[in-house]
């Protein structure tokens, strides 16, 4: 597997992952809209099969994860994507990384704690606020579990030893 900058010819693939994964081309987090295939990011392949993909957002020294993708779970793929991003923002800077998952992502909230990322935030019903922007956001999610809540995870960026 090899982890590279997501090139142009990948923006088209990566536009229609953010339809398929999250209801729309666009994002939004703390009430903020991002458009993933256009914001810098890594790409995981395999040959020419595209494995996974993570987009991110800078301001001043913080890092925000706008999205992760992989196609291959409990591969490393997520792994590979989170470091190449951690590693990036380090060298730009930044001495923080965030990320929100909704509340009926559990596979996301066991993914970034086991990662060192704490939960620092719960906006509860934050997920009616963001349904105004995005109507298309499903009401249940993963396991069954009705949407509501928006789940805040940060890291403290350290360069290593």
């Amino acid at each position: 597997m090899k982890v590279s900058l997501l090139s142009e010819d990948d923006r088209t693939w990566v536009k229609e992952r953010t339809e398929l994964l999250f209801g729309g081309e666009f994002v939004v987090s703390r009430n903020e809209v991002h458009d993933p295939h256009k914001l810098p990011g890594f790409i995981v392949t395999l040959g020419p099969e595209r494995l996974g993909v993570a987009t991110y957002h800078i301001m001043d020294d913080v890092c925000e994860l706008v999205t992760i993708d992989s196609l291959s779970q409990f591969s490393g793929v997520g792994t590979m994507l989170l470091e190449k991003v951690e590693e990036t923002a380090l060298a730009l800077g930044c001495t923080k990384m965030w990320v929100i998952a909704p509340n009926d992502n559990l596979d996301a909230h066991r993914f970034f704690q086991r990662r060192g990322f704490v939960l620092t935030n719960v906006r509860i019903g934050g997920m009616t606020k963001i349904r105004l922007l995005k109507p298309s956001i499903p009401r249940i999610g993963y396991y069954g579990i009705p949407v509501r809540d928006e789940f805040d995870f940060e890291k403290t960026l350290e360069a290593a030893d």
